[in-house]
Parts: structure tokens; sequence; C-alpha cells
């Protein structure tokens, strides 16, 4: 019965949030905020049920697609044939803003939880690190904000997660080999996982590429499969790559690359898709955030994790960022809005429900799990409200 109440609950708010979604974003109310707050609400928190478990196979299953999805499509954005001044910028922040970042979240992760283990004080550090414009989509979709900071943050959310991804899985490989040291044999396997990961994505890239130019040459391709096909390919190149020994998910990221440089006529195509069946697949996730993950470590919340919390989206992002941009000619404001708009949204949620059930749940753990569940909680919320309001307060600066 809890179930069904469950679906029936997202049902409507997908078709509430639907029709009044325009009317809401004026009042800087945002899908990730509605379907959030209606997972909390529909969670045991409310029902008192018997906690969901976020090792279930629909959960888990859904959680690995909404992934690859992510990761093909952000990859699909980016045009290494416009690497030059425009993308100072964003490579910095990347290159920069991004290592940095992370390190300065593990160091202080150090002092606020000695208890946890080192890896995984550095698997929190690594969920933390990538962002999600979509939560401040205000930002990125207003044009009284200058294009070339749109762009730098579209450009910078988009990749990040890709950079982080193979980092992360390196840690996981790690703690599930029960080595605190690198070693031999593990390090070949971790080099496997990425080397062939990409050349997975690379052969699926392609082939797939190839056989679209031909079929949008000779007009063979339906219009109402150009949406699906780029969605299939991320699919299939996860599984190609993880058949032949790679990491699927990086295979999907290389895919996403290859494809969208080498078949810019389906960019348009993958926007559309991301826009509205893959922006409803992350929909639901957010979902199932507020549903499964924060009932499970509300109880793990305390001062030294709000605090954190708070670091993690204010300093432990914006110095790093400050720095990377330094000696680029641009002013405070500019540096920190920048830095201010790095929320922590679906690839925190997805690597942490990805690793969880590598790992084989959160016990001893919760500390962590609860810290990266609380960070992305208060960053839906804080981009989200103050999205609309600073875009025009720094439209109005750079007039």
């Amino acid at each position: 019965m809890h179930e069904n109440m469950i679906i029936l609950g997202i049902i409507m708010v997908i078709l509430g949030y639907g029709y009044y979604s325009k009317l809401l974003n004026r009042w800087y109310v945002s899908g990730p905020m509605v379907f959030t707050t209606i997972g909390i609400l529909l969670s045991p928190l409310f029902f008192g049920r018997e906690f969901l478990h976020l090792e279930e196979e629909i959960v888990q299953t859904m959680a690995e697609i909404a992934l690859i999805v992510v990761l093909f499509a952000d990859a699909s954005t980016l045009d290494i044939r416009r690497f030059g001044r425009g993308w100072r910028m964003p490579i910095r922040m990347l290159g920069i803003a991004l290592p940095l970042t992370i390190l300065f979240a593990a160091g202080a992760a150090f002092w606020f939880f000695p208890e946890q283990s080192p890896l995984y004080l550095l698997l929190l550090s690594l969920f933390l690190a990538p962002t999600d414009a979509a939560l401040g989509k205000a930002v990125v979709t207003d044009p009284v904000v200058p294009e070339r900071i749109r762009s730098t943050i579209n450009v910078e959310s988009g990749l990040n997660d890709g950079f982080v991804f193979p980092v992360l899985i390196t840690v996981v490989a790690l703690i599930g080999s029960g080595q605190e040291q690198m070693q031999g044999g593990w390090l070949g396997y971790v080099l496997q996982q990425i080397a062939l990961g990409i050349v997975g994505g690379v052969v699926v890239g392609w082939i797939g590429s190839f056989q679209a130019k031909i079929s949008l040459r000779h007009d063979w391709l339906e219009s109402s499969y150009r949406n699906l096909i780029p969605f299939a390919l991320a699919i299939f190149a996860y599984y190609f790559s993880e058949y032949i020994g790679g990491n699927g998910y990086i295979g999907a990221f290389i895919a996403g690359m290859v494809m969208g440089n080498l078949t810019p006529e389906l960019h348009e195509n993958i926007e559309e898709f991301v826009e509205s069946e893959g922006e409803l697949l992350i929909l639901v996730i957010f979902t199932l955030f507020g549903l499964v993950i924060v009932p499970m470590v509300v109880d793990t919340w305390s001062w030294k994790v709000l605090l954190y919390a708070l670091l993690s989206l204010t300093v432990f992002r914006m110095v790093p960022v400050v720095v990377s941009l330094t000696g680029l000619g641009l002013d405070w404001p500019t540096k920190l809005f920048l830095g201010w708009f790095g929320p922590r949204g679906i690839a925190s949620i997805l690597y942490m429900m990805i690793v969880v059930h590598q790992l084989g749940g959160v016990e001893g753990h919760e500390t962590i799990y609860g810290t990266v569940t609380l960070t992305v909680l208060l960053s839906i919320f804080l981009h989200g409200l103050s999205a609309k309001p600073l875009a025009k307060l720094y439209a109005k600066y750079e007039e």
C-alpha cells in the first residue's frame, strides 16, 4: 500500500509541477526543490514505516541509468574545436579549482571526522566535488547574465563529474580491496578499467556517429528516433565497456564526447532528450533522494555535519575558484558569483547511491553519507532560491 502511495504521489507531483512549473519558477521554486520535498513527505519520516533500503534493485537500476545519461549528455557538450580563449575560465576551474576543492574538503574532513578512515574521507570530498548547474538554472538560462559566465558554469558543471569519476572508482577499488596503499595488481586493475572504458566509449561513439551520418545523409532516420538514439548509445556504451573489461560509466562519458564532436547534427536532439525524458528521470531521482536517502541518514546530522556542509558550499568551493581565476583580470563580484554557483546535486546523489551499492551499505560510515546528504539538501534550496535574485543583482552590476 505504501509503495502504491509513493508511485501515485510521484505521478501527482509530475502533473502538478508540470502544469504550474513556469508560475513556480517566478517564485524561485525549482523542480528539485519540489520533488525532494515530496520525497521527504512520503518517506518513513512521516509515515512511520520501515525504512526503504537503498540496495533495492529498482532504485539501483534507476540510479545507474540516470548516471549514464548524465555523463553521456554532459560529455556531448564538450566541443574540443572550441578550445581557446573562451575556455580559459572553465579550464582553470577544472584544472586548478577542482583539485584544490577536493584537497581542501578532504583535509578539513580529517579534522571534522577523525574517527573515519582516510579513504572514506577522501570519498566524501569526491562525492561533493561535482557541481550541478541545473540547481541554479536561472543563472545559466537567463540572458541578463553575460554569456561567457553562463557558458563557464555550464561547461564546468558538465565536465567535472566525468573528471572526478575515475578518481572515485579508484578510491572505491581501494576500499573494496581492503588496501590502504596502492599495489601492483590493484593498480593494474584500475588502469584496465579506465583504459578499456575509454576504448569502449570511443568504439561505440565512433560507430554510432558513423551510422548516424549515413542515415541522416540518406534520410533514413525518422525524426522521432533522433532523441532515442543518443540515449540508446549511452546505455550500449556502458554495457559494451563493461563487457570488454572496462568501466561502463567512463565508456558512456567518452562515447558522449565522441558522438557530440563527430555528429553535431544530433546536438539539438541530445539537448531535447535531456530537457524532457532525461529531466523527468533526474527529478524522480531527487524524489528518491528525499524518500530513501534522507530518512536513512537523518540521525547522523550534527553541528559538525552542518558546519562542514556549509563550508563545502562556500569556503571549500569559493576559495579554490578565486585562486584559479587569478590573473584573468576578473573583478571580485564575478569570481564570487562563479564560486557560489557550484551547486551539489544529481552527480553527488548518484555517485553516493552507486558506491553504497558497490560497497554493500552504509554501516560504519553513516556520518560520511549523512554529510553528503545534508550538503546536497542545503544546496537544492539555497542555490535554487538564490539563483534568480543573484543573477539579476549581478546583471545590474555588470551594466
